[in-house]
């Protein structure tokens, strides 16, 4: 069996980010005393996709790693994972963007009404 390209073409750090959330997962799992067994019937998934999770196989679906999460009272992390208040520079490039200065239009300056 070949390997996915999406699993090859990964960057290193998406690799590494995805074995943490894996190895997170397993641990939360582990700190709440559930089973390998319970927790796959809790997200409705099989042992053996369970066990790719906690691997952080990259394969796995971003459905099947919220339903674990959800499962482990977690989703409120998921749903601020790319909150944009928490978005240092998307922030910054959006400031960027503004316009140095504002000038009102010529009728303003003259005092004439809008011919709106």
């Amino acid at each position: 069996m070949r390997a996915s390209r999406s699993k090859t073409a990964l960057p290193q750090p998406v690799k590494r980010a995805l074995r943490k959330l894996g190895a997170d997962i397993s641990v939360a799992r582990r700190r709440r005393t559930i089973s390998t067994l319970l927790m796959a019937e809790r997200a409705f998934i099989t042992r053996n996709t369970l066990a790719k999770v906690e691997k952080g196989d990259p394969g796995v679906s971003l459905g099947i790693y919220a339903s674990v999460l959800f499962v482990l009272g977690m989703t409120d992390r998921l749903a601020e994972l790319v909150d944009p208040a928490r978005d240092p520079l998307g922030q910054d490039l959006e400031e960027n963007r503004l316009p140095k200065r504002v000038r009102m239009p010529r009728t303003e300056l003259r005092g004439e009404p809008d011919a709106a």
